[in-house]
């Protein structure tokens, strides 16, 4: 039988070692899976550089939280992706992340593109093993909630760049707009200025932020 190569990169080991006892423990019909582990964003990327020069893992699963929340070393499971991307485009992308807000989610794709997404809430024996069978066969996978994301953001014909998602995400966080403009190179007038815009396009009237914050989050940029 044919053997799916897998690559799991995750900074708590008990769980990438979850995903590697349940799916090389799974029924598969026609392969067999095996699982290698990375626990740390360096070894994430040597293990995808690595498999360039020999064989390409058919899968590559990355968590988004790479470092812990102390650390200042700002790269993600979202620099792997776009790694993987480069170095080895014929493997499957799929994150697996506590993440499942809008936000975060449609930055994801935005950014890398992948072939899946699973909330980690929502992950399960079978679902894991339904991940693989689909992605093996060239669909795409998503768990309920990612699922739900991608479909919000596609049911609005509603365009805004990336300053303006910015915004709207500082504002959800509960960042004050004076402290908003630092945040993202501009000054306060123009961060006056763009909320205005934005609640005129999400036709937001006489509202605070936080109607605006509640428009973008049932049209799905939040």
């Amino acid at each position: 039988m044919n053997t799916v190569r897998i690559l799991a990169v995750d900074d708590h080991e008990m769980t990438a070692l979850g995903y590697k006892y349940i799916l090389e423990d799974s029924d598969f019909t026609d392969f067999n899976v095996k699982v290698e582990i990375a626990t740390n964003f360096e070894k994430g990327k040597t293990k995808i550089e690595n498999s360039k020069r020999a064989v390409p893992y058919e899968i590559i699963l990355l968590d988004i939280q790479l470092f812990s929340p102390e650390s200042k070393d700002p790269r993600t499971g979202i620099d792997l992706g776009i790694i993987a991307r480069a170095e080895v485009p014929k493997s499957k992308v799929v994150f697996m992340s506590s993440y499942s807000d809008n936000y975060r989610i449609n930055n994801i794709f935005k950014m890398v593109n992948p072939d899946g997404y699973m909330v980690k809430s929502e992950i399960d024996e079978m679902s894991l093993k339904a991940m693989v069978e689909t992605i093996v066969n060239e669909s795409p996978y998503y768990t309920a909630s990612a699922l739900s994301a991608i479909r919000r953001r596609m049911s609005t014909d509603i365009v805004i760049d990336e300053q303006d998602q910015k915004i709207l995400y500082h504002l959800s966080q509960g960042i004050h707009t004076r402290d908003i403009a630092p945040l993202i190179g501009s000054a306060n007038t123009t961060v006056e200025a763009r909320k205005r815009q934005l609640k005129a396009l999400f036709d937001v009237k006489n509202g605070n932020d936080l109607a605006l914050i509640n428009e973008a989050k049932t049209r799905g940029f939040l």
